[in-house]
């Protein structure tokens, strides 16, 4: 077993080599270029370069793009399915929900915050891209800050981290009109990273960090060994003549429509996929809501996932030895809000989500043996921020 191990590790590596010649060495910058230049390994001067040109609106060359991505799936491979983070008076962990492509939200949360650093960790809960004009940069500064400071960055899935929602939702359009040469590259280069992004976050061993929610059925224990690259889009669920026949499902094209609301319809499968009960655990930890009604029901607005009630969040808790639940998914209009008797905190990070004053965004700050503490804010048109490397930590 142990040299089946290490011959499958040996031909991911060769099999990473190509992939890098493929996607980022064939492609020169060229001296007309004048974005930002990374330089490999990257550190913290980088990400001060990336925040200051995409500040000014310049467009990182798809080189340097292809090659973020590449080192971060590289990474990620590397991670278990839930990071476990562990905080302390002099080490806060401040909390950041949805962003959905909005990136002065995140130059508001660098600037009232401080940037990432190792005394200053951040997890980003998911849903980076979509919707907003800059999901690139968005998720170019999270990789980059991530390859700097991977043990102290974290990135939850969401369940817009998902290359068929990023067709229907702006993002694949997004990159075809910014990187119009090589942008199918990069979208293939996402779709591989996306299943590589870790599912949740555990805090102090009694806060779970997930992006949508839980249901009655959710088991954390199954959900730590699942297999979640085999997760290329949780919008086709598994079919049981698929599992049985997994020749016949890889030359199966898949086929997408979107009904009245929005909702993505499938027929056909991706090339490998996990088995039904598995791909039915991630669905409801990336697409639930809590309600306050008693008990777990269909999420009928959504149409995938569950409404699971305090009885649910109380019951899953106690199971695993957890005090509180830390999620996402939904815009509120303080940009936090908290239920089910203090055990479930929604936190969302995209302020004006609608529209020009239609909420605000937080994030929030953990330190353990203390409450959550909730910062918000508000971007506005009048906004005007300080230079990124003058900013008061």
């Amino acid at each position: 077993k142990e040299e089946l191990e290490l011959r499958n590790q040996s031909l991911e590596s060769e099999q990473d080599m190509r992939d890098r010649h493929d996607y980022v060495d064939l492609i020169d910058v060229p001296d007309s270029y004048n974005g930002p230049r990374l330089q490999f390994p990257l550190t913290c001067t980088d990400i001060d370069l990336l925040l200051e040109a995409f500040k000014e609106q310049q467009i990182l060359h798809a080189h340097y793009v292809l090659e973020v991505l590449f080192e971060t799936k590289k990474v990620l491979k590397q991670m278990p399915n839930f990071t476990h983070v562990q905080t302390s008076p002099s080490k806060e962990l401040t909390i950041c929900g949805d962003l959905h492509g909005k990136l002065d939200d995140l130059f508001m949360i660098f600037y009232k915050n401080g940037l990432p650093s190792e005394s200053n960790p951040y997890v980003f809960n998911g849903d980076f891209v979509d919707r907003g004009k800059n999901s690139i940069e968005i998720l170019i500064i999270l990789c980059v800050s991530f390859l700097v400071y991977p043990n102290d960055l974290h990135l939850n899935r969401g369940n817009h981290e998902d290359f068929m929602m990023n067709l229907r939702y702006g993002f694949t359009k997004e990159i075809l009109h910014k990187y119009k040469l090589h942008g199918k590259r990069i979208l293939q280069i996402l779709e591989e990273l996306y299943a590589w992004l870790p599912i949740g976050t555990i805090v102090d061993n009694e806060i779970l960090v997930i992006h949508g929610g839980i249901s009655e059925t959710t088991d954390l224990n199954l959900l730590h060994r699942v297999e979640r690259n085999k997760m290329k889009s949780v919008l086709i669920p598994p079919t049981e003549t698929n599992r049985d026949n997994d020749t016949d499902s890889k030359h199966n094209k898949v086929g997408v429509t979107f009904n009245a609301h929005g909702r993505i319809k499938t027929n056909g499968s991706p090339i490998e996929h996990l088995p039904k009960h598995e791909w039915e655990q991630i669905i409801d930890i990336l697409w639930s809501d809590p309600r306050g009604k008693n008990g777990c029901f269909p999420n009928t607005g959504r149409g995938g996932g569950c409404y699971f009630g305090p009885d649910v969040t109380s019951k899953i808790l106690n199971k695993y030895q957890l005090k509180m639940l830390i999620r996402s998914h939904e815009c509120k209009p303080e940009g936090y809000e908290i239920c089910h008797d203090g055990k479930v905190v929604t936190i969302f990070s995209a302020s004006n989500y609608y529209e020009e004053g239609s909420n605000r965004g937080a994030y929030i700050k953990l330190c353990s043996g203390t409450a959550p503490r909730f910062f918000q804010y508000q971007v506005t048109k009048a906004t005007c921020f300080q230079p990124l490397r003058q900013r008061v930590y």
